[in-house]
């Protein structure tokens, strides 16, 4: 009876483990651990039948067996079986760490494999529009214009920061994102993805950004004259320097006074309240006396 009961003890336990640690049971399930556990449990098994056999049979050995030495007895087999099944567990998890870095590693490779094709693509396209339409040279409104802004747009969307300032700094070279001579600029980049790109330095002149994403870009030293920033996010974009003479920045937003201050130049440009910058000067030097 004894020995049933503790049967029916392990058993209740066990499930209960498992009803806490589902992920336990999946274990289980594997080859491996239930191999161990069938020979922990056919070990156990044999010694207690031999040693209920040879009690019955008064076998030298057995003879007057306590509790304790029933439990000495079977302590060395279930030891083993907890012992070889926690290492393989653990053999388990590194492999499946293994597996999973792997995973992670490939998909990674793929992301950044399929975002250099996109961005091989791009500069074939507009390499073609260039030299075969002459996209430098169309009316502002044409079908040419219409579609290098439309595939600009897109591939903007489509990769990460690093390919951003790669095409940046290629429509930059080309002389396709400022005004060329007094011409509008070739590309308007308005609702363009480009947060976290680097274009300190860059030569925006009059260059369209309207509704532009540039929160945390690199905005130092760059010259936006006359650029339309209209609606534009520029939460965390640096405008150290940044020349911004003329530009409008009507109804941007995420950006604070220091950041703003930061400028080289504002002279001329409207304001986020769509004040002019000398008339929101004057009324942000009013506000810090009254405060």
């Amino acid at each position: 009876m004894w020995i049933i009961g503790m049967v029916v003890a392990l058993l209740t336990t066990a499930l209960l483990i498992l009803n806490l640690y589902p992920e336990i049971w999946k274990g289980l399930l594997e080859e491996r651990n239930l191999k161990l556990m069938v020979i922990g449990v056919s070990v156990t098994a044999i010694i207690v039948l031999l040693a209920i056999g040879g009690a019955a049979s008064r076998w030298a050995g057995f003879r007057g067996m306590t509790v304790r030495d029933w439990l000495d007895l079977l302590v060395v087999p279930l030891a083993l079986v907890v012992i070889s099944f926690l290492f393989t567990t653990q053999q388990d998890q590194r492999q499946q760490e293994i597996e999973n870095q792997r995973a992670a590693a490939e998909r990674e490779l793929a992301v950044e494999r399929a975002q250099d094709e996109a961005l091989q693509a791009y500069l074939a396209q507009m390499s073609t529009l260039m030299l075969e339409k002459d996209l430098r040279n169309p009316e502002q409104d044409s079908e040419v214009r219409t579609l290098a802004r439309a595939r600009t747009l897109t591939v903007l969307r489509r990769v990460d920061t690093s390919h951003k300032d790669e095409i940046m700094q290629f429509l930059l070279e080309a002389a396709l994102v400022h005004r060329v001579g007094e011409s509008a600029p070739v590309i308007e980049l308005g609702r363009a993805d480009l947060g976290d790109v680097n274009l300190s330095g860059a030569d925006l002149h009059g260059a369209d950004l309207r509704e532009a994403d540039l929160a945390g870009a690199n905005l130092r030293e760059a010259h936006l004259r006359e650029a339309g920033l209209r609606y534009a996010n520029l939460y965390g974009a640096n405008l150290s320097s940044a020349h911004l003479r003329g530009a409008d920045l009507s109804e941007a937003y995420g950006w604070t006074d220091e950041q703003i201050a930061a400028a080289n130049t504002l002279e001329g440009a409207t304001m986020p309240n769509g004040q002019k910058y000398e008339d929101w000067l004057k009324h942000r030097e009013k506000r810090q006396q009254d405060e």
